[in-house]
Formats: C-alpha cells, structure tokens, sequence
C-alpha cells in the first residue's frame, strides 16, 4: 500500500490516461507503419516499435499496480506535532549549520528538486516520528549526520 496525497494520486491517473490514450495509439502507428515497409525479419524500424510498445506497456502496467494500491492520506487529519508523511520539515545540519526544508511524500510524488523526498529514504525515516527541537542521527552514504527538527509545517 503507498500513502499519497489526494495531487500525486490525481497526477498519475492523468499520467496513466495520456499513456493509454495518446502514446498508445502513437506506438501503434509506428508499428503498423513500419509493418507496411515490407520485410518484417530485416525491420530495425519494425523492431524499435515493438520494443516501444513493450516499454510503454510496462510503464502502464506499473502506474495501474501504483495506483490500484494507493491510500489517499485525508489531509485534514494530520498534525505537526511531530513528523510524519506529507509534513514539510525544516532542518538544520548540527554539524554545519546548514539549513534545508523537505516535504516528507509518497514513492512516487518524490522529487528533490520540488524538496520533496521520498517516506522511504534514509533521512525521511530518520525524522518520522520526531519533534520541533529533536536531533535524528541519520545513516547515509557519507556516514551519519544529525539533522534537528526546526520547524513542523504542511
């Protein structure tokens, strides 16, 4: 089961849709057009469309497994009392001083440039559960680090 918010699990069935009604049809008109082209067994052009189809399909079939074990989090129920999935967290490097600001999502609302890290990364299960003022050592590739809980927010 994958706990997302109502936005990523509305993005990917948009995702899904476009995947199934435009690129579908587009993969299955190079397949048909490269089929015309005569000789199936010396095709590279028939051959890279069967190839996309495939991929493509995949990429289906993994958004329909995505979004058939999807649990929409009611974000009227979540507090800030301590961290937990789609809290922005605002942390500061003990080390360093460094401050930085995620917001903790679901596998697949992950993206680092938006801050938004994924429930089931090192720093993220590091933090859940954590309170404004604590310090969470965290394992990651480089070694430990300790990152603080500044701030608690959505």
């Amino acid at each position: 089961m994958a706990y997302m918010s109502e936005e990523g699990y509305n993005k990917l069935v948009a995702d899904l849709r476009h995947l199934e009604a435009v690129e579908r049809p587009k993969v299955v008109a190079a397949i048909a057009e490269a089929r015309d082209k005569g000789d199936l067994s010396e095709n590279a052009e028939y051959d890279a469309a069967k190839e996309a189809q495939g991929l493509l399909e995949m990429k289906i079939n993994k958004l329909k497994t995505i979004i058939a074990d999807a649990k929409i989090i009611d974000e009227s129920k979540l507090k800030t009392d301590s961290v937990q999935i789609l809290n922005k967290v605002e942390l500061k490097n003990v080390k360093n001083g460094m401050k930085m600001t995620y917001t903790i999502v679901s596998e697949s609302e992950a993206n680092l440039k938006e801050g938004k890290i994924s429930v089931n990364t090192p720093i993220a299960q590091g933090l859940l559960g954590k309170k404004v003022g604590d310090i969470a050592d965290i394992k990651v590739p480089q070694g430990m680090i300790q990152l603080e809980v500044v701030s608690i927010s959505f």
